[in-house]
């Protein structure tokens, strides 16, 4: 079964403790001063941020049918069955497509590195391997951000919206957003209030560029045909007009002086 996180983002605190958690599962510094950053970076892959009195938090939304992974040319990025989206660096040709085909803009890539990689969260693959949940899950002290199975989690969603209605805002981001994500946010307001996209398509991305893809045989085909008629009809009129020449050279055939 498909694992998920579930963020509700009512019961953060912004204690920060996600992040610093996820940095250490991560061997990434973590200090005050990227404490108080709210972006996501390559020292940076999950991120809490402020909207007056309620919080946010930023992080890889590990797609169900992720564009990153569509996009790479060499399989550096893998859509596990269990949930995450993985990322081999030694895979990694540093092309970078992944940050331009993710609708979350989350992968960051290591500019000043010698050998840089591509960072993002890949929802502590190993963990969820050995049974364990995320590191970020197990830290939450509110349970704001809440491990399980996919299915169970927006039962459970669903619920808390249903149970306390004015509490929430009626939608649960991530069920249906780009094909659905392993990331399930609740939130007391309009998402995009709280610097979330909501006008993303309903459609896993990947296959919208197939759609394109699919018809471009049939583009090439007409394209083919519509261009060979255009050099059929060019080469004839060319026929033609040499045929003509020829027969008027015959009827006044020029005499020596190359007078008619």
């Amino acid at each position: 079964m498909s694992k998920a996180l579930l963020y509700d983002s009512t019961m953060c605190i912004g204690c920060r403790l996600c992040e610093e958690a996820c940095a250490k599962y991560n061997s990434l510094p973590y200090n005050d001063a990227i404490a108080k950053e709210d972006k996501l970076s390559a020292h940076k892959v999950t991120a809490i941020t402020t909207h007056g009195d309620k919080f946010m938090r930023r992080i890889c939304m590990n797609c169900l049918s992720p564009s990153c992974v569509s996009a790479c040319p060499v399989a550096a990025l893998q859509k596990r069955a269990d949930g995450p989206v993985t990322y081999d660096a030694d895979r990694c040709i540093g092309c970078r497509y992944c940050m331009m085909a993710c609708p979350f803009q989350v992968p960051a890539y290591e500019w000043n590195k010698r050998l840089p990689t591509v960072k993002k969260c890949t929802m502590c693959a190993d963990r969820l391997a050995a049974g364990l949940p995320t590191a970020c899950a197990e830290a939450c002290p509110t349970g704001a951000t809440k491990f399980g199975e996919r299915d169970a989690l927006i039962a459970e969603a669903k619920q808390r919206i249903s149970g306390n209605p004015n509490q929430y805002y009626p939608h649960i981001f991530g069920i249906e957003e780009v094909g659905g994500t392993s990331v399930l946010m609740l939130a007391a307001i309009q998402f995009p209030e709280l610097g979330v996209r909501e006008d993303l398509p309903k459609s896993p991305l990947p296959m919208l560029t197939w759609g394109v893809l699919s018809e471009i045989p049939g583009l090439v085909t007409t394209m083919g045909v519509l261009l060979g008629g255009i050099w059929w009809l060019s080469h004839r009129r060319q026929e033609v007009a040499a045929s003509e020449r020829a027969e008027k050279e015959e009827k006044w055939p020029k005499d020596r002086d190359g007078h008619s």
